[in-house]
């Protein structure tokens, strides 16, 4: 299961247990079944600085499960595996944080993973695979590929919900479909658009945040030094060239900022791009922006966001991503927010259970919306091949 969760820098406590909480039915589900559930998550890797144990989300499983969750630092050796033997029908037993073995941080062939020591110790203790992790499906990691040639494996519910709700968007949305891209990274920005205004999957891409930044330098816009300045990593020519290249292939199709929001002597201070550059660095969109986005989400049948429009932990900063937000409530139409980030935004607004579907995943919704294979998917469908459809 992906239960990685964000962290408070200080006192290393779980700041949002939306992860968590999002696995509850298929544990629940399994628990109904009289199975043992032993569980392998990650949180973070090793090296960084929110790389710990999973004594917390147990205790916060436990909670949502409203059931008892057992905990074992340990993950192959004689401490989980006689926890593993003790349990009872409806147990539910969490590993130690998976990404402790050398083995995870390889990125490998199913089939090599399949010999890895992860699953050459646990696999002969277990009846069938179940992966949830669809935040991590873009991954191909020991504990999510390794497992399906040697055991029947199947996907959780999380997992086919994602997928469910993904593939509505992308292979039948209604019309109009407005796809919005934000966030802090730029990277893929570009292809993602290409691809879903090509694909013909949207009518119109929205970009805003720092990639809505990074689009307005490539037009001729002159952002300013303190904006370009936080750009400055994924501002590659390649990516800059690609951002160029989908603007003159794309034409109107792509909705660029008519002005953006920065701090001024403490205060939110709104300036037309026409007026910049700007000493201060873009924080948000500005309110004619707001204005713009906001007709155009209203008239969508489908509208999908993945990236805030600004610093919205930032107070004052917060009102571009909840205006678009509030939006794709109001448009009444098929709404999905996609990405770590996005969620957490939805959840302080409390737009989470307005919208159709909050999606968990951050990278595997890149690697979907570039339409690339997801590595845990194809290993399921392998699993399912192999193993017959009785399993």
């Amino acid at each position: 299961m992906d239960i990685n969760c964000p962290l408070d820098k200080k006192t290393l406590r779980i700041l949002n247990d939306a992860r968590i909480r999002s696995v509850v039915p298929t544990v629940r589900e399994l628990i109904g079944k009289r199975a043992k559930v032993v569980i392998l998550a990650h949180q973070s890797r090793k090296g960084a600085w929110d790389f710990i144990g999973l004594g917390q989300h147990a205790s916060l499983l436990s909670k949502n499960l409203n059931a008892p969750v057992t905990y074992t630092d340990d993950i192959i050796g004689d401490e989980a595996k006689g926890a593993i033997s003790r349990m009872r029908a409806g147990d539910v037993l969490l590993l130690g944080n998976v990404r402790e073995l050398d083995c995870e941080a390889v990125t490998a062939e199913m089939s090599m993973h399949a010999e890895a020591v992860l699953v050459a110790e646990l696999s002969p203790l277990i009846d069938y695979y179940v992966c949830d992790a669809f935040g991590a499906s873009h991954r191909a990691q020991c504990s999510l590929i390794g497992f399906q040639m040697k055991v029947p494996s199947a996907s959780g519910r999380l997992m086919a919900r994602e997928i469910y709700a993904l593939k509505t968007i992308f292979d039948r949305p209604k019309r109009p479909s407005v796809f919005i891209l934000g966030g802090a990274k730029f990277g893929e920005v570009p292809f993602m658009i290409d691809n879903v205004l090509k694909s013909g999957i949207a009518d119109t891409v929205i970009v805003v945040g720092l990639a809505g930044n990074a689009f307005l330098l490539a037009r001729g816009v002159e952002i300013g030094e303190a904006s370009s300045k936080v750009l400055a990593d994924e501002l590659t020519e390649e990516n800059f060239q690609a951002a160029r290249d989908v603007l003159g292939r794309h034409g109107q199709r792509v909705l660029l900022p008519v002005d953006v929001a920065v701090e001024r002597d403490g205060k939110r201070v709104c300036v037309n791009t026409g007026d910049m550059p700007t000493a201060e660095p873009a924080l948000d969109i500005g309110d004619k922006s707001i204005d713009k986005f906001r007709k155009v989400i209203l008239s969508s049948k489908t509208s999908f966001m993945s990236g805030p429009a600004g610093m919205f932990e930032k107070s004052g900063f917060e009102v571009g991503t909840k205006q678009l937000m509030m939006a794709m409530v109001e448009s009444k139409g098929l709404s999905v927010l996609g990405g770590g980030h996005t969620a957490g935004a939805a959840e302080r607004f409390d737009l989470a259970d307005r919208v159709s579907y909050v999606s968990t995943g951050g990278g595997a919704l890149e690697t979907f919306l570039l339409q690339e294979p997801l590595p845990v998917i194809e290993a399921l469908k392998y699993s399912k091949k192999k193993f017959g459809p009785d399993h």
